[in-house]
């Protein structure tokens, strides 16, 4: 059974109950793993049980197939059902899971976990087409996704989130649930239980100091602020970035940047483009992205990211010194204007 979106959550709390066996796939493998969890603790809420939890790796199965059928079906030494977990699954594994969904024992709960499954996947289709397995796909959090994971996660500690706070969470947050929760868990921490977390808490507990450095030095390299990036870049390189790592986060900008101008040079405007951008812009950024856009066209945008390129490629083929290459490439983005 290939479950909607819009049921995903609701199964994830209560499964439905003639569902024996459950593949949860994709990306953010920490979104994965915490709903996996969640499955299985609605059968047995001791994951640590060893009595009612079976627990083994893809490749003790295809060493060992007939492990799966065994373990499934066990009987409890104690009252309740068990739960069988498979992870680091694959489409190797598809001829064994597809056997178990054609005819499974006992009635334990089989919880797949796997990596990001393309759509022809052997393993996808046969839990979409059983009647007996669901099939899960588990994708980085929307914006509004990760709010409520925000408001949530510093909710279970009575702890309220300005605006601005909340806002940059969602701008620096949400590629992998796991990590999601564990920098929300460090944030709570830091402000402690029953506080509220502004802006400074969420940058100075979540983001490391060469992190926002490096964020510091591209935007004054956009906007033309040779002085500023100056600074940033000995803020950068005194934590200890590498200079391709540098350039590669310029790149990343410059490319976001070269979008959005060619949106606006399509007849957008700015203001619209802004809001439009997909991953979000951090709303305190939007006033330097609008300085941005009035100084650079499409056309010196496409110019300057095969200088980037070019730079990058300096680093590894030429011998000389990568901070050197870094520092002028960035100080040339921060020249004046070319004509387009």
């Amino acid at each position: 059974m290939k479950l909607p979106p819009a049921r995903v959550e609701a199964f994830v709390r209560r499964p439905d109950p003639e569902i024996r066996a459950v593949l949860l796939y994709g990306p953010d493998a920490g979104l994965v793993r915490e709903r996996a969890d969640a499955i299985a603790r609605t059968v047995c809420p001791d994951l640590h049980d060893p009595f009612r939890i079976a627990d083994f790796g893809a490749a003790a199965m295809v060493a060992e197939p007939a492990r799966l059928f065994d373990e499934a079906a066990q009987i409890g030494l104690i009252a309740g059902r068990r739960v069988v977990r498979v992870r680091d699954a694959a489409d190797s594994l598809a001829p064994i899971l597809v056997r178990f969904l054609f005819a499974p024992p006992g009635d334990a709960l089989l919880v797949v976990e796997a990596g990001d499954l393309p759509g022809r996947s052997a393993l996808r289709r046969g839990f979409d087409d059983s009647p007996l397995g669901a099939a899960i796909g588990c994708y980085p959090d929307s914006a509004r996704d990760l709010t409520g994971v925000i408001r949530e996660s510093l909710g279970a500690h009575r702890i309220g989130a300005s605006r601005d706070a909340v806002a940059f969470l969602v701008e620096h947050l949400g590629n992998d649930r796991l990590v999601t929760r564990t920098e929300l868990e460090k944030l709570a921490l830091y402000v402690g239980d029953g506080g509220r977390a502004e802006l400074d808490d969420a940058r100075n507990a979540i983001a490391d100091a060469a992190a926002l450095a490096l964020d510091d030095a591209v935007l004054a390299a956009a906007e033309g602020d040779a002085a500023t990036l100056d600074r940033a870049l000995d803020r950068v390189f005194q934590e200890g970035a590498a200079p391709v790592s540098v350039i590669r986060a310029a790149l990343r900008h410059f490319q976001r940047l070269h979008g959005l101008a060619a949106r606006v040079a399509a007849g957008a405007a700015v203001d619209d483009a802004l809001r439009a951008a997909r991953p979000p812009i951090f709303f305190k950024q939007h006033d330097s992205f609008r300085r941005q856009l009035a100084r650079w066209r499409e056309p010196r945008l496409r110019r300057q990211l095969d200088a980037l390129s070019a730079a990058e490629a300096r680093m590894k083929t030429t011998g000389l010194p990568a901070e050197t290459i870094c520092r002028a490439a960035l100080l040339d983005l921060a020249g004046p204007a070319e004509p387009d």
